[in-house]
């Protein structure tokens, strides 16, 4: 078997969300792809800021980096993406797997939106179908859906590393939660199993970090320690592994930036159109999530 091509990764983390948003380059070239953005949202007073996103601007530009891709591994429930932000300064595609859709139509009636939401889609620029390939350079790419906590997560596979979303976290912080709107534990698993099937060597890059233990924020693992250390897998069946996160999930809180996060991050990190007043606002929906 071949030797897997070394990718470079450089990742960001933003302790406000405990998010992680990476740039890949193309060995040996200039060209990237940036994945998992955040757009800082202060829910106290309704404001943004791009401090975040503007590390990333900083680190591209200085290195001569080309952006081709500004990729999100799904919808995110916790931080609202600065896709947009990035498109605007950087340039880029921004991509998502093609299930994005589902999530649109649950949303759409979760938050009443506007009957001009579309949920074909269309707010992105490209809808990755389930084995797709890509490439960003000279960097090949695929993609693999591996949804269950949501429908349309996905992981990005080029050379020796994976970027698997929410779907896995370090060892020691387990798995996604499988209770929002169209999340299966079940499916959770199984696409586990997929991640868990690349080569042992893969590394592979979160998009959280919650420091379990106070320990510093890690990012990146390996698929054989994924399978050797995890908590919620290592040593489990399926259906033990779907009894422990549907209790566990039982207990959990929602998301802190839920509300926000979806609404925007639905819309490929655009805010909802500006009512009568000329202002932009987001939803609470009262007693219905």
């Amino acid at each position: 078997m071949s030797e897997l091509v070394h990718v470079p990764v450089h990742s960001f983390y933003d302790p406000a969300t405990a998010t992680v948003s990476h740039v890949v380059v193309e060995p040996n070239g200039h060209r990237c792809a940036i994945i998992d953005s955040v757009l800082d949202f202060d829910y106290a007073s309704g404001r943004t800021s791009t401090k975040s996103a503007d590390r990333i601007i900083h680190f591209v530009r200085e290195r001569g980096l080309v952006v081709e891709w500004i990729l999100e591994t799904h919808a995110h429930a916790d931080h609202l993406s600065a896709a947009r932000y990035l498109k605007q300064h950087l340039g880029g595609r921004v991509g998502i797997g093609a299930r994005i859709t589902e999530v649109q139509r649950i949303f759409r009636e979760v938050f009443n939106l506007e009957k001009t939401f579309n949920t074909d889609g269309s707010q992105f620029d490209h809808l990755f179908a389930d084995g797709e390939r890509f490439t960003i350079g000279t960097l090949e790419a695929r993609v693999m859906y591996t949804p269950g906590h949501t429908p349309a997560c996905c992981t990005y596979v080029m050379g020796d590393v994976a970027f698997v979303g929410d779907t896995l976290f370090m060892p020691d912080g387990g798995t996604a939660r499988a209770d929002f709107p169209g999340g299966d534990a079940r499916q959770l698993w199984r696409s586990i199993q997929k991640i868990l099937a690349l080569p042992e060597d893969t590394r592979l890059f979160m998009c959280h970090d919650y420091c379990p233990g106070g320990r510093e924020p890690r990012w990146e693992t390996t698929v054989r320690e994924e399978r050797e250390r995890n908590i919620h897998i290592a040593g489990k069946t399926e259906e033990e592994f779907v009894r422990l996160r549907t209790e566990r999930d039982r207990t959990l809180g929602m998301p802190h930036l839920l509300i926000p996060s979806i609404q925007v991050n639905i819309r490929a990190g655009d805010f909802p159109p500006p009512e009568d007043d000329g202002h932009v606002y987001l939803k609470v929906p009262v007693n219905k999530l």
